[in-house]
């Protein structure tokens, strides 16, 4: 590989993670990834006029509870990642 290919190809996976990030932070959205699975859970939203960023607020009453905002009824995306196949299955671990 030509060491200007690999130089841009570098800097293009460094781009694309600062962007990806910025876009996750602007839109309040936790990126989890794990082996099985990449997770978008939402996060309250810092410039809700409700709850202030915080994403809810304790009830007052004869039953007190907590109580989420609007801003983080959003539903969780799931992107489910399949198993890798194990190429030698009848080997020994170690």
């Amino acid at each position: 590989m030509n060491t200007r290919t690999a130089l841009l190809l570098a800097a293009a996976v460094a781009v694309t993670a600062t962007a990806a990030t910025v876009a996750l932070k602007a839109g309040s959205w936790d990126l989890a990834v794990s082996r099985n699975a990449i997770r978008l859970s939402p996060l309250p939203r810092p410039g809700c006029p409700d709850c202030r960023g915080e994403g809810g607020w304790w009830s007052e009453g004869p039953y007190p509870g907590g109580e989420l905002c609007w801003c983080w009824d959003r539903p969780t995306r799931t992107l489910r990642l399949l198993p890798v196949r194990d190429p030698w299955p009848d080997e020994p671990p170690f």
